[in-house]
């Protein structure tokens, strides 16, 4: 009898200082923009208990001075909130980053404009103002989508640095590129006119991941563990996020007050049917959409040459 009592307290001891050592797991995980409903599963998922359930602790940051990329490949952070074309081009330089799931299934971004401006097709871009944000393959994106409709690029007067749809369309710019479900929605709420034209609808190839969940092929490597149990975590939040939008809207409002409270209800409405959208489950990435976007920047030279995409994206974490 002494002898099992002595031996259930070892194993009690055991698993106490295992769950101690569990708890110790401090992470992060850095946005890529200022917060929005993009990244709600992730305050779900810390006011919900799902990270601290799995043994973690989780801090969400903002990139500040450095870039998302950036820091996470360097390990200044575990995991980061980054977009496909961001991964395929990092891969192509030698940074071993990697995404790990996709946050929203479908590409829910396109050009938007007033509807007094008339712009109905890519067509009708010719002779206005586009107001850019400076993505790297922003002009070959929309040169494409144009030259597809019989358009000439040239003849788009291109406004650098144009960031807050509202206060600069129909001012500063004649069309923009928009998340729908963040200034779309907004102004459909508003009463604004707009004319938006999907991305995915005008080419296939462009239905890519936007955004997706990043780390470093180092640091999963050596940590598959606490990776699993991050996006264990960070699944349920987004799983929440469908069957609970508004609930979720209001957790990402108790953690980031600034946020326009009907803006996040509208937006909670919208991707709570596109974070999984027609996928198996939440965080899928399809190899067709892989291979079809990187091979589309290698012959646009927006890469220097082909990449590894097997080792670009894994699904392994998020899988049932």
């Amino acid at each position: 009898m002494k002898k099992l009592a002595i031996l259930t307290l070892i194993i009690v001891a055991l698993s106490a200082c295992g769950k101690a050592n569990r708890d110790s797991d401090k992470i992060s995980v850095t946005l890529d923009w200022t917060p929005n409903t993009n990244h709600t599963g992730l305050y779900v998922a810390q006011e919900m208990g799902f990270f601290s359930d799995e043994g973690l602790e989780v801090e969400i940051l903002q990139p500040g001075q450095g870039v998302t990329d950036q820091i996470v490949a360097t390990g200044k952070s575990q995991f980061g909130i980054s977009y496909q074309e961001n991964v395929i081009r990092a891969r192509s330089e030698g940074i071993p980053l990697v995404s790990l799931a996709a946050i929203i299934q479908h590409n829910t971004s396109g050009f938007a404009s007033l509807k007094e401006a008339g712009i109905k097709t890519p067509k009708d871009f010719e002779g206005k103002r586009y107001g850019s944000w400076d993505s790297p393959s922003e002009m070959a994106i929309l040169g494409n989508v144009m030259q597809a409709h019989g358009a000439d690029i040239s003849k788009v007067k291109v406004i650098s640095g144009v960031y807050d749809f509202f206060s600069t369309i129909g001012k500063d710019a004649d069309f923009e590129w928009i998340f729908y479900g963040w200034d779309g929605v907004l102004a459909k709420q508003r009463g604004i006119e707009i004319d938006y034209i999907p991305l995915r609808e005008l080419n296939p190839v462009f239905d890519y991941y936007t955004p997706v969940i990043i780390s470093s092929d180092d640091y999963i490597r050596d940590n598959p563990e606490v990776t699993r149990r991050f996006l264990n975590a960070v699944k349920k939040g987004y799983e929440y996020c469908v069957q609970e939008p508004q609930k979720a809207g209001q957790i990402l409002l108790k953690h980031v007050p600034e946020l326009n409270p009907e803006q996040v209800r509208l937006s909670m409405n919208y991707l709570s049917t596109e974070y999984q959208s027609d996928a198996e489950y939440w965080g899928y990435q399809s190899t067709e959409v892989w291979f079809g976007f990187a091979n589309w920047m290698k012959d646009e030279t927006l890469i220097p040459g082909e990449i590894d995409v097997d080792k670009a994206y894994t699904n392994k974490f998020v899988k049932p």
